[in-house]
């Protein structure tokens, strides 16, 4: 019996080699990183080239780029790019990651979908917001309006609130989160890779606006409207980290173009000044010279109120932002690829 007993121990040995070394060896990435570097550039350029190749898309002082005209032809030069690079995006997922038509709306974030998942993305934005959304709907008085709906409406009405809030949002995420981030995950970049490397294309794709603010601002010195487009990359690419990473935790493309429409619609929040009171203007009511002090000193504790309020609601919606990133981001949709290591 002991040849037998030793023969089998020499067939598990090498059973668990063939589970160590071969079974489960890493096969080599579908494509190369290079590859998809490459092609990452090569989206970016298609989207933001032609902009600069027709008359009716090309900035300069006679046209803005906030004219009616220039915005529709915009949109139509966005909507061909897009075509073309989700068109070879899913050429290469097909071809050389061998998936399903199925697989490709996966890994686009377009289907299966949670609309959960898409509220609790949404809920994550507006606790970082808490702040910002005081003082639009409370000091302001925007409240009344967003229950109407009728600030939305009118916002959606012009072609500079279309471009902002639907076609610039659409379409960013679909180049920058829904195609590029495929690619990454296959030519097998980690997690970490993908959220901090994929937002940078997208940062540099908006620093052609130093070409367009020079030709609208002349006489703005050059290291000042290079400091602005060094912000702009700044934080363009700072809400592309948030972004890559809530796709890649939830596959899902509607929740971050909702929360980048919702981003664009709020702005940066204010770090400074006091709130409910415009630059040069004295604080309380127009007429305070012409009322008694108790009026005056009235409004102006209930400015100092509201300033202290947003403040702290700054900061604690800044920590419940940080505390909830990944139990909000928890999804079965999430995309195969390991965030954090065990």
């Amino acid at each position: 019996m002991a040849p037998i007993k030793t023969w089998a121990d020499r067939f598990s040995a090498l059973g668990k080699l063939y589970e160590k070394h071969l079974k489960g060896a890493q096969k080599p990435p579908a494509i190369s990183p290079n590859t998809a570097a490459a092609l990452s550039v090569i989206f970016t350029f298609i989207y933001v080239v032609p902009f600069y190749l027709s008359p009716a898309t090309r900035p300069s002082r006679q046209l803005s780029r906030d004219a009616p005209s220039s915005i529709r032809a915009r949109i139509r030069a966005v909507t061909f790019s897009c075509v073309i690079s989700t068109a070879l995006t899913v050429l290469i997922l097909h071809q050389y990651g061998n998936a399903s038509p199925r697989e490709v709306l996966k890994m686009f974030g377009v289907w299966p979908i949670s609309f959960l998942d898409t509220a609790r993305t949404l809920l994550l934005v507006i606790i970082l917001f808490a702040g910002p959304l005081f003082e639009f709907a409370i000091v302001d008085g925007g409240l009344k309006h967003w229950i109407r709906g009728t600030h939305i409406q009118e916002v959606l009405r012009s072609w500079i609130g279309y471009r902002n809030f639907v076609v610039g949002p659409v379409s960013e995420e679909l180049i920058w989160r829904a195609l590029i981030i495929p690619l990454h995950i296959l030519a097998k970049f980690s997690g970490k890779q993908i959220i901090f490397l994929t937002p940078l294309y997208f940062g540099i794709a908006h620093v052609h606006h130093l070409y367009e603010f020079r030709l609208t601002h002349p006489h703005t010195p050059v290291a000042l409207a290079i400091l602005r487009s060094l912000f702009q990359f700044t934080y363009t690419s700072l809400f592309g980290f948030f972004a890559a990473f809530v796709f890649l935790r939830t596959g899902n493309l509607l929740s971050i173009i909702l929360a980048h429409s919702f981003c664009n619609f709020m702005g940066l929040p204010r770090f400074w000044g006091r709130v409910g009171v415009e630059a040069g203007v004295p604080i309380g009511p127009p007429d305070a010279d012409k009322r008694n002090d108790e009026n005056v000193d009235c409004a102006r504790a209930k400015s100092v109120a509201w300033t202290a309020a947003y403040y702290v609601l700054l900061v604690v919606g800044a920590v419940g932002f940080y505390l909830q990133l990944f139990p909000l981001t928890e999804s079965s949709y999430a995309l195969p690829v390991v965030l954090t290591e065990e």
